[in-house]
């Protein structure tokens, strides 16, 4: 049921006007003043606004109309008078009203205007979705050193064609970076790709990056264009690169190098022209030692190193970002907005963040959901955060390996057990997060758990680990 707020000096107005929005499913609120009017909105956002321009009072309609663009942008304005002139619709209209409607009112003229600019609000919504879903949702959120220094590294590498390696761990929010870099160079205009290397499977990823031609494999029954060429003068998001294979890596490196790519089947070279951005959460300076990522490659994809900070070490940026994700849900959602208490605040900055930003949106969607138009107290945080920072099992210090008092074998078995609790302490207690900090896998970190006396408590999901000695 879309929501209406009526600001207008004169009950019978009020009255009249509400109670044919509500024969029509609309629900209404109403105002009698401006401040009032801007009061309720921000209150609980409304999907509609009808404001009278004049008004007696601290605000009259231009200033509500003022007021509402800065606190709730979204939100459509429909003006309504019956002493106005040209020049106040026109002025009406620059400052952002979707349209003005002159006194006396018609039953058909009000449900027209404001069936349209209903239609306005479900298109902000979609587009604002939308980009989400691009990664070029809205700008980085927080005031924090280590994201100011993010922000000043892209001001500086945007304007420039230089590839830009991001790394960071899941969730720190690499790819809204590598938007804000495209958005903020000469190429902002043009397209803005993602490929997601780690989604490919091995056999489609030349096809996938490429293209192919009709015919060039079994099941190739159209001619298909790859992500070189969708973002041909634009910008291409290498996100999880360092899950290319090796055959995919060398492929990737000649298309960087000669600026041509060929299409699967094809038989001549396509010239392209595209800024590379590249995302990982990996190590690529130890895969390069390992072997298993192209130091020729690296190179090339590393013009300029960009690490984002998870959100443990921007614990200040937390309440930004908690009012932010509260009001995204409200917009998508339409529900009272949630308010947070300063304990409930205090502590979500406690928690350790394995997840990062991505796993706070979801902490706060779930709270909003579950605890609309109220506040949200530390309890309640506390349920869904069942492992607190405190109860984290510390991580130990290195051995000594310059006075070296036991043999190699439990040498080794002490840095093993030491870096173990140290990813499950960084991770949360998480055992999957842990073992893809470990670069292993989560059956062969349980046995080596098993095997070094590192037990899982029962309590709390298991998120505590504490080391037996």
């Amino acid at each position: 049921m879309p929501s209406v707020l009526i600001v207008d000096d004169e009950p019978n107005i009020r009255r009249m006007v509400g109670a044919l929005l509500a024969s029509e499913g609309y629900e209404v609120r109403e105002a009698p003043d401006g401040a009032r009017g801007v009061a309720l909105a921000v209150e609980s956002e409304p999907d509609l606004a009808l404001v009278d321009l004049m008004m007696p009072g601290e605000l009259d309609g231009m200033g509500v109309l003022t007021a509402l663009r800065e606190r709730v942008p979204d939100v459509p304005v429909v003006m309504m008078s019956g002493r106005a002139g040209l020049s106040d619709a026109v002025r009406a209209t620059k400052l952002g009203a979707f349209t003005f409607l002159e006194k006396p009112l018609t039953p058909e003229g009000v449900l027209l205007a404001l069936a349209s600019a209903l239609e306005l609000r479900q298109a902000r919504r979609e587009t604002r979705t939308l980009r989400a879903d691009l990664g070029l949702a809205s700008e980085m959120i927080g005031s924090s050193p280590a994201l100011r220094r993010v922000r000043e590294m892209i001001a500086k590498v945007a304007p420039s064609d230089a590839r830009v390696l991001i790394t960071g761990e899941s969730g720190t929010g690499k790819e809204l970076v590598a938007a804000a870099i495209h958005g903020g160079g000469s190429r902002k205009d043009r397209p803005f790709v993602r490929v997601n290397c780690a989604a490919i499977p091995r056999d489609l990823v030349e096809s996938e990056m490429f293209g192919h031609e009709r015919g060039a494999f079994t099941g190739a029954t159209d001619r298909r264009i790859g992500r070189f060429e969708l973002a041909d003068r634009g910008t291409l998001l290498l996100d999880e690169v360092g899950d290319l294979g090796a055959e995919a890596q060398a492929k990737l490196l000649r298309a960087i190098e000669s600026g041509e790519i060929e299409r699967v089947g094809g038989s001549k070279p396509i010239r392209v022209d595209v800024r590379i951005l590249s995302a990982t959460n990996k190590d690529l300076t130890r895969a390069v030692a390992d072997g298993t990522f192209r130091e020729d490659l690296y190179f090339r994809l590393n013009v300029i190193p960009l690490a984002i900070p998870p959100l443990r070490e921007r614990p200040d940026d937390i309440p930004a970002l908690v009012r932010h994700f509260s009001h995204v849900h409200r917009g998508r959602t339409g529900q009272p907005l949630t308010s947070w208490s300063a304990e409930a605040l205090e502590t979500l900055g406690r928690y350790r963040w394995p997840g990062n930003v991505r796993e706070l949106a979801n902490i706060v969607e779930r709270l909003a959901i579950l605890h609309p138009g109220r506040e949200v107290t530390s309890d309640e945080i506390r349920e869904v955060l069942p492992s607190a920072p405190t109860r984290l099992a510390e991580p130990a210090a290195l051995p000594n390996a310059a006075v070296l008092d036991a043999s190699l074998t439990d040498t080794l078995d002490e840095y093993e057990r030491v870096l173990i609790t140290r990813a499950l302490s960084v991770a949360g207690g998480n055992i999957a997060e842990a073992a893809r900090r470990l670069q292993t896998d989560r059956p062969n970190l349980y046995r080596r758990m098993k095997r070094l006396g590192i037990v899982e408590s029962d309590r709390e999901r298991g998120d505590r680990v504490e080391s037996r000695t």
